[in-house]
């Protein structure tokens, strides 16, 4: 367990307060003893804040190197499918069906029939999506309990976050 962990720090600086609060000292005393407890607080606070902005700063270039590997994933996806393209086309063109090498097989292949639509197609051959579930509106929900109107399953509460700035 370390002693400098910022919980223990909290507990010590509330300890301070309570037991400070029991005894009858000057308030200058009270003030002064807080204030130096205080200070290993703000320091342990600020070096916890320094690390969550170090691991915000990383999980931020590490979501823009996923960014930049999908981009370069996608156009190497596009140009080998081009190439593929491009090896078909001019193996049709030159009447070769099949090559053989010792890494592998090339083979000009017929695909399964496939369907092609030309226009409007008959009702009966449209296929419905489900429609979403329902979900609470949430937006409506917050004005109708704002303006003071009891909603059943629903109550409005504020939490609080740390912000670093």
């Amino acid at each position: 367990m370390n002693a400098n962990a910022l919980y223990l720090i909290a507990d010590e600086y509330l300890q301070a307060v309570n037991a400070l609060s029991d005894l009858d000292l000057p308030d200058e005393v009270v003030a002064d003893t807080l204030e130096s407890l205080q200070y290993p607080l703000e320091q342990k606070a600020t070096n916890v804040a320094m690390f969550v902005r170090n691991l915000e700063a990383t999980a931020e270039a590490i979501k823009e190197a996923e960014s930049e590997m999908a981009k370069r994933r996608k156009a190497l996806e596009s140009r080998a499918a081009n190439v593929r393209e491009y090896l078909k086309t001019n193996m049709i063109r030159a009447g070769i069906s099949k090559i053989e090498c010792p890494l592998f097989k090339l083979a000009i292949r017929d695909n399964p029939p496939s369907v092609v639509i030309d226009g409007v197609v008959p009702a009966e051959f449209m296929r419905q999506p489900e429609p979403p579930p329902p979900a609470p509106d949430k937006k409506a929900i917050s004005e109708a309990l704002k303006a003071g109107q009891h909603v059943p399953g629903a109550h409005i509460t504020r939490t609080q976050r740390l912000e670093i700035k």
